[in-house]
Parts: C-alpha cells; sequence; structure tokens
C-alpha cells in the first residue's frame, strides 16, 4: 500500500477541514460571538498538521490503487470528523467528546441525526459549521480534492472516486477526473445558490436560507430550531425544501446530460423514472392514508414533503409521524431503506442497487424455465458488467450483516423494538430520524455510547458504502504488495 500517497492526502484534509471551518469564523464574527477563537484554534492547529504532512510525506508518484484508495477515503473521512468535532467540545457546547464526534459524523456523513435536546442553544457559529459540514460531506471531499490538486486527478486514481461516490458505478470510468469532479461541483453549487435565492424570496433570513440550502443540498436534514422545518410556517418555503430534497436525491449525472444537450440520454437513466414513480406511488399512499387527520391539500403537502425528505434522506420534518396510521409510517420504514439515486447527495440501498437485484432474480427465474437461453442483466440499454454484479449482491450481504450486527448491539440499551430497529435503519442510511424515541422530534441523546458508537461506525459505513471502512480493519490491506 502506498502509506506516503494516504498521508499525502490526509494532509490536505487537515487543510480543507482548517479552511472549511472558519465560515464558522466569520459567522461568529458577525454575531459577535467568542465561539470564533476554537474555529481559528482549530484550523490554525490542523492546516500546520496538514502542511507538515504534505512536505515530510510527499510522495514521488501518486499513484493509489484498490487498497490505498479505499484506505485513504475511509481515514479522511475519520480525520475530518475528529477535527471538525473539536470547535464543539472545546467551546462546552457539547460537553461530551462521544456527542460532539458523533454529531460531526452525523453532519459530514449527511446523516442529519442529532443528540442535540436543544438546538437553537447553540451559537449561530456552531449552526452554521454543522450544516456546512452537510454540504461538504454532500459531494464529498476527496471529489473536492480531486477538482483542486492536479496531481489527484488522474485517470489512475479512479478508485479514490469510486471510494466515495454513492452507489455502484455502472459506466465507464471518466477519463478526466478533475474535470468530472469540477463539473460535479459546479452543478452542486448552481443548485445550492439557487435554492438560497427562493428560500430569500420565501421571506427567510440570510442565516436561515444558508443553513437550509446547506442542509438541503447534502441531503442532511440538521436544522436551526428545535421544530426543525415546521419553523418555516409557510407552504412556499416548505415547497422548496420539498422538491430541492428530490432534485438533490437524483443522479448527477442526469445533471451533466443536460447540460452537455443531450436530453434523449437523460430520459434513458431507468433509475430515474424508477425514483420518480416510487415518489409518486408513496406520497399518493401516504396522502390518502391520512387523509382522516388532514385536510386534502394539507395531506398532499406533508405525505409529499416526507416522501422527498426520506427518499433522498435529508430527515427534514415538519410533524411527529409517530402520530400518524401504521400504513404510513411503514411506507417511511421502506423508503428509508430504498434511499435516493446512486451518484447523488443521498444515502441508502440505493435504487440502482436494488434494480440490479430485481433484474439478476427475474434473469435467474428464466433460467429455470429455460436452461439454453443466454440472457444480460442491462440497464439504461447497456450490459451489466459480472464485476458489478458480483458486487452488487455481495454489498447486499454486507449490508444485511451490518445492519443485524448493529441491531443486536444497539438492543443492550433496552430501547423499544421501534426505536432501536429504526434507529440503527436511519443512521446506516444516512437518514437521520427514524420512530418512536427517534422520529422527527426526538433525539439520540439517550442512546449509552456504545450505541453511540455503533451508529458513528454505521453512519460512516453508510456514507462510505461499506467497503472502504471494513478495509481498515483487514490486516492483509496494510501488508505490502
Amino acid at each position: 500500500m502506498n502509506k506516503r500517497s494516504i498521508i499525502y492526502i490526509l494532509g490536505w484534509v487537515l487543510i480543507v477541514d482548517a479552511v472549511a471551518m472558519q465560515i464558522g469564523t466569520i459567522t461568529s464574527l458577525i454575531y459577535g460571538e467568542k465561539e470564533a477563537w476554537y474555529f481559528v484554534l482549530t484550523g490554525v492547529v490542523s492546516a500546520i498538521l496538514g502542511v507538515l504532512a504534505i512536505k515530510v510525506k510527499k510522495p514521488k508518484n501518486m499513484v493509489l490503487y484498490q487498497k490505498a484508495g479505499f484506505a485513504s477515503t475511509a481515514l479522511s473521512w475519520i480525520l475530518l470528523s475528529l477535527v471538525g468535532c473539536m470547535p464543539f467540545w472545546l467551546s462546552g457546547e457539547i460537553p461530551s467528546f462521544i456527542d460532539a464526534f458523533y454529531e460531526t459524523v452525523s453532519g459530514i456523513t449527511t446523516t442529519g441525526a442529532t443528540i442535540l435536546n436543544d438546538v437553537e442553544a447553540l451559537s449561530k457559529g456552531m449552526l452554521m459549521w454543522r450544516s456546512f459540514l452537510h454540504w461538504l460531506g454532500g459531494m464529498g471531499v476527496i471529489v473536492f480534492l480531486l477538482a483542486i490538486i492536479p496531481k489527484l486527478g488522474g485517470q489512475q486514481n479512479i478508485f479514490l472516486m469510486k471510494a466515495e461516490s454513492p452507489g455502484p458505478i455502472i459506466g465507464k470510468a471518466v477519463p478526466r477526473m478533475r474535470s468530472y469532479a469540477t463539473m460535479l461541483y459546479g452543478i452542486y453549487i448552481i443548485l445550492t445558490a439557487l435554492e438560497f435565492i427562493l428560500l430569500l424570496f420565501g421571506g427567510l433570513n440570510v442565516f436561515e436560507a444558508i443553513n437550509t440550502s446547506f442542509s438541503t443540498a447534502g441531503t442532511g436534514g440538521f436544522g436551526i430550531y428545535n421544530s426543525n422545518a415546521a419553523a418555516f410556517d409557510s407552504y412556499y418555503v416548505q415547497t422548496v425544501i420539498a422538491v430541492f430534497m428530490l432534485l438533490f436525491g437524483i443522479n448527477f449525472s442526469v445533471y451533466l446530460c443536460l447540460i452537455a444537450r443531450k436530453f434523449k440520454q437523460s430520459l434513458k437513466f431507468e433509475e430515474l423514472w424508477i425514483y420518480l414513480g416510487i415518489v409518486a406511488v408513496s406520497t399518493a399512499i401516504i396522502a390518502f392514508n391520512i387523509s382522516s387527520i388532514y385536510k386534502p391539500y394539507d395531506a398532499f403537502h406533508q405525505s409529499f414533503f416526507y416522501v422527498s425528505s426520506i427518499i433522498s434522506t435529508t430527515g427534514f420534518g415538519l410533524t411527529d409521524v409517530n402520530k400518524w396510521p401504521e400504513l404510513s409510517k411503514t411506507v417511511i420504514i421502506i423508503l428509508t431503506f430504498i434511499g435516493a439515486s446512486a451518484g447523488s447527495t443521498g444515502g441508502g440501498f440505493k435504487i440502482s442497487r436494488i434494480i440490479l437485484l430485481f433484474k439478476e432474480v427475474r434473469k435467474e427465474f428464466s433460467l429455470l424455465v429455460h436452461p439454453r437461453n443466454v440472457k444480460l442483466v442491462k440497464m439504461d440499454g447497456k450490459a451489466v458488467n459480472h464485476d458489478i454484479m458480483r458486487t452488487t449482491s455481495m454489498y447486499l450481504v454486507l449490508y444485511i450483516g451490518v445492519f443485524a450486527i448493529s441491531f443486536l448491539l444497539v438492543s443492550i440499551d433496552n430501547m423499544d423494538f421501534t426505536t432501536s430497529f429504526t434507529a440503527v435503519a436511519a443512521n446506516l442510511n444516512n437518514t437521520g430520524p427514524g420512530l418512536g424515541a427517534v422520529g422527527p422530534v426526538g433525539n439520540y441523546a439517550d442512546f449509552s455510547i456504545l450505541s453511540k458508537i455503533v451508529f458513528i461506525f454505521d453512519m460512516l459505513a453508510g456514507r462510505l458504502e461499506i467497503y472502504p471502512l471494513l478495509l481498515l480493519f483487514a490486516p492483509s490491506a496494510w501488508k505490502k504488495s
């Protein structure tokens, strides 16, 4: 494994973290808060360590194969979280280190689960940093590094992109990774800015609009008020948030095709139509099911907002869904597992994987009836490589295994079944809120340290697609090859 290259990348991660958290410094200074010093102190130390790592361990070449690429990505996210939690902890706004670390991991992995009983007690600088963690983690810090550092942008480092990209990469490798990463961030910034402007038109102040835009873009769901998105008592504002949650849950390749004016190609994405179909059907089911609780328009509004929130894995909430009928809650749980599209900022199992597994099962049934037939699994009209099918099936096994072990460990806390089950599902799928005690009006404060550590692992595993994180625990991965 190319350890020098890994240290070099970690050095850049420290520098990016140091610069990024100055958004907290600026916000604190604007509002006259003393918390600015905690961001400055952490940033200076992080930057110094980053520069030392880059200069002292400068690699001769930056070729990273699969093991090193995956390890670099996993370690980058852990390091980013460890440094990122320092302002929360040092300032005393989140006194427990494990709670501060949990909140930061929840932010950077775009999960949006919180241990805070009173969000509004945080200073403005901390709230801004908390929301910006979503935005930073949404597109990914490695993608950002690929865009700004020439050494990393070569095709030979495709494994860095693969390790951080959500969902299976079905198409061919991108020939110019740096250009691709730059385009992704360009789209990301434009969509974020567009939502910000529309929210300002809805009457939100700058602080509210920018925090909400960061949380929506990263599909994270951290709010700046205890009542979350319900604090914005406006159909217009809530609809803007719902629409953008849906947009950020779409594969960004669709947007790239639209920008390139490949309109026909953009309509050929099977995942897009399945995604929109699931949203439409789920919205209709829940709206009908809760029509006895709300007026017709309110039922549709609540349903559409919450379906967009859960399938995109954002996790914004308007009401206590624990009071909804069982059918609606069942649909919500199913959507939590399904998740968003591959190549989006959302989490979950991913719709593309479900499509591939369904087609593989259909192919096997066809072979039972017609053993001599040769049938290929196709996606978007193209044959899917056997290796992709193999890794998709393996991912399902690992996913079930991680979920089962996590659920077993969390059950030690003796919470009720619904709370424990949906808590694990919400953390592993990066959704945030579950049901029961961890519903939209609840939080994760009452869980034990063990459970919070399990959740931290789940959030990182879910965001990094399990493989990179598990690789860190494989002794053979660290041997020279």
